[in-house]
């Protein structure tokens, strides 16, 4: 089981890259790069807040749930 991270999906719709988001949110560049490849294990919620801001989203449209 485990969560994945739609951070790089969302990022190619708008065309932004890893330094537009840090830029627009305020969010730390290694932050950012470790969810675009989906390789972080923790994130504070303020984290995800933003991010659904930046990208009028939802959590859910985010991150998904995989049993694997």
């Amino acid at each position: 089981m485990a969560m994945h991270c739609r951070l790089s999906t969302l990022m190619g719709e708008k065309r932004y890259r890893i330094q537009d988001v840090c830029e627009r949110t305020g969010i730390n560049r290694t932050t950012i790069s470790n969810l675009y490849h989906d390789k972080n294990r923790r994130v504070d919620y303020a984290v995800f807040e933003k991010l659904c801001v930046l990208f009028h989203c939802e959590l859910n449209d985010l991150l998904y749930y995989e049993e694997e």
